[in-house]
This record gives structure tokens, sequence and C-alpha cells, in this order.
């Protein structure tokens, strides 16, 4: 926001797990693939239809699989919908490590595959779905989220002016690293350009570490 099968933990006083069958193995692989399958074809098909939307016959149609399949994995359309939040945690946590500079990370969200703009229209389509946040429980007050202790973090270690309310500074970021495929018709409109095409993105990641760089205090 999925740990796919538990490993057995064992002391060296402990008996030694039994080696799987390559008939076992090959079953896990084809469980696996089945999995990611089937989170595959739901995030298409979230991202076309919203949660509500989507239908678990044409999710397991898009991946080839009998529709039973998704509660005997996930438990249902709704854990199939966790799954594809905790892929996508996995994801940030490579390509968006701790310790990179805003200005890298703001543009390591720019990535075009297809993965990534389905993630976005998924959660574009949330936003319109609810657009009161009705799907969103009350924050805790006392719970300040990771996202925002980085950039109070950066804030203290000069990265970013302390001027910037933090909550307010982290939606503009993610705005921005959004405009690609909630908004082609204008990237179309104002540059010319395909909003999917290599160009606009070097373009624009270009433009916007130039923003972020002004993120940064000036030297007092």
């Amino acid at each position: 926001m999925v740990d796919c099968f538990n490993q057995a933990r064992y002391s060296p006083g402990m008996a030694t797990p039994a080696r799987r069958s390559p008939a076992g193995e090959a079953r896990q692989r084809d469980a696996e693939r089945t999995r990611q399958a089937l989170i595959d074809a739901a995030l298409v098909e979230f991202a076309a239809k919203g949660r509500e939307g989507a239908r678990v016959h044409d999710i397991a149609a898009r991946a080839g699989v009998n529709k039973q399949l998704i509660s005997y994995y996930f438990g249902g359309k709704d854990g199939l919908y966790d799954a594809i939040g905790e892929r996508w945690q996995r994801a940030e946590a490579e390509f968006a490590p701790p310790g990179m500079s805003l200005e890298d990370m703001a543009v390591a969200y720019l990535r075009l595959d297809d993965e990534t703009r389905d993630i976005v229209r998924l959660w574009a389509r949330e936003g319109l779905d609810h657009p009161h946040g009705e799907n969103i429980p009350a924050p805790d007050p006392d719970v300040v989220p990771p996202e925002i202790l980085d950039l109070q973090q950066r804030q203290a270690d000069g990265e970013v002016d302390p001027e910037f309310d933090p909550p307010y500074l982290l939606l503009m970021l993610m705005a921005l690293s959004a405009a690609d495929v909630v908004m082609p018709h204008q990237v179309k409109m104002f540059t010319g350009l395909d909003a999917t095409s290599p160009e606009f993105r070097r373009r624009y990641a270009d433009q916007l570490r130039i923003l972020i760089r002004h993120l940064t205090p000036p030297p007092s």
C-alpha cells in the first residue's frame, strides 16, 4: 500500500522442513502466475470501471482463469483491490527508496509504463466515484502519514522551504506527477505532444526538476 507464500521458520533444534518435490514447486509457480495474472487483470478493470463497477467475471475472463480463484486467492474483489495497493507499495520502495532527493523522487513518479498509468487512473477514479472522500476512514489525529513526515524532515534538513504546509505541498506534488494521465488532452493542447510520448516525458521531467529546485529556500 503481499507476501504470497509464508516461509516456515525453524531453529537448528527443529526438524528441517521437507524439500518440495518438483511437482510441488511447479504448482507453486502456477499459483503465483495465477495470482499475478489476476492482479494484472484487476488493475485494468478497476482503472476503467472503478471498484464498484468492476465485475469479478470480467476480471477472471481477462486473466483467463475461473472466477472462483479470486475468492480462493484473495477472499473476494476487495482483497484483490488491496493486493493491487500492496504491489504498488513494493514498487514504490524500489523506484523511490528512502534518501532520494525530492527532485529525483518527483521525476521517478513520471514512469510511463502501462501499470503505473493504470494505477494513477485507479486512484483518480476513486476520487471521481467518491468526491467527498466517503470511502476514506476518518484520520487519526495522533498519526502523521509517513509522506508528511518525510516532507517535514526535508524542511528540517533545508531541502524544502519551511513556508510550505507539508500536506498541501504533498497534494500539489501528487497532482504534478499525475498530470500526463489525468489531463492528456490538455497536454496535447498546450504542448502539441502526445502525453505518452518519450519526448513529452523528457521535457516535462526537465521542467519538473526546475520547479522542485525552487522549493529549496534561498541561502540566508
